[in-house]
């Protein structure tokens, strides 16, 4: 073999590890699997058993596997583009710090590892609904809408939006309402998002020849569009109250959180600051992590 996907360079083993740990998107997988445990607890009525925890670690692992192999495939398809982006360009793969065959052996390997515990430990549902996520990121997303279309963010949602789903196939073999209520939040929160993100970081979009929203229809249509999904997201994050799957515990924090997102869209369109997008998708993190958290609290505190 030749070529520089053949060549591994020398490195110690210490930085070696980080390196194959920086391909799997850390923060990135951490959040997926949190948003899957969410999932797998409000999947459970009560206090989980001693089986359900054992269940839970199973399920969390292999999903953590999968989505780890998914954000290495990524590295290998994306080295290029991520080497003229600022934010991207310390990956070991935009770097030439590690080859594409290595990289996708890696990759396999995880997604092997990760399926094998969720069919055999957890459920054939569980596994063949994170493969399919695996592909619709890894493949559908990454390689066939990201280069071709200004919708790649809300289409390819679909994938970042499996998590929770993932979660309550794991505990109760199947794909129940309260799975898709939470489906369907993580996907309109997607878009504003990621498109809060690429407002400041648009010359580097345009850069890497990427057709993100602000590359293509400009600034100020971009905006109009984050202060849209803020809204029909805040009626989204209300339906767990509605449909009875929490209380007034989450129903006030949803208000909230969901209104503050509301007030950076509409702040973002009046008033564009490229530290006002950075503040805004700043918030966004904060807006789905501490919601999550407040179902969590309400299922068992109430």
């Amino acid at each position: 073999m030749t070529g520089k996907s053949a060549v591994l360079p020398e490195m110690a083993p210490l930085t070696l590890a980080r390196q194959y740990y920086a391909l799997t998107k850390p923060r990135v997988v951490q959040l997926i699997v949190f948003c899957a445990l969410i999932g797998m607890v409000l999947a459970i009525p009560g206090r989980p058993s001693l089986a359900d925890v054992k269940l839970i670690l199973l399920a969390s692992a292999g999903i953590w596997l999968v989505a780890a192999a998914a954000a290495a495939f990524n590295c290998i398809v994306e080295q290029g583009i991520d080497a003229k982006m600022k934010r991207t360009a310390w990956r070991p793969t935009a770097r030439g710090q590690l080859g594409n065959g290595h990289t996708l052996l890696f990759s396999a390997l995880l997604c092997l590892a990760g399926s094998a515990i969720l069919y055999w430990w957890v459920n054939p549902l569980t596994m063949w609904l994170t493969f399919a996520t695996f592909v619709g990121y890894a493949v559908v997303y990454t390689v066939v809408l990201k280069p071709l279309t200004p919708q790649n963010i809300v289409i390819g949602g679909a994938s970042g939006a499996m998590p929770p789903v993932l979660g309550w196939a794991a505990i109760t073999g199947d794909v129940g309402p309260e799975a898709m209520i939470l489906f369907l939040i993580i996907f309109l929160w997607t878009p504003p998002h990621f498109w809060a993100l690429a407002l400041y970081r648009v010359e580097e979009y345009r850069k890497s020849g990427l057709p993100m929203l602000p590359v293509t229809h400009g600034s100020e249509f971009t905006r109009l569009q984050i202060l849209l999904y803020t809204g029909v997201l805040f009626a989204a994050c209300l339906l767990p109250f509605i449909y009875g799957m929490s209380s007034w515990l989450y129903l006030l924090a949803a208000v909230v959180l969901s209104g503050g997102f509301c007030l950076y869209g509409f702040w973002l369109w009046r008033d564009y600051s490229d530290a006002l997008a950075r503040k805004t998708f700043r918030y966004s993190l904060w807006h789905l992590s501490l919601l999550f958290v407040a179902l969590l609290l309400d299922h068992y505190l109430l």
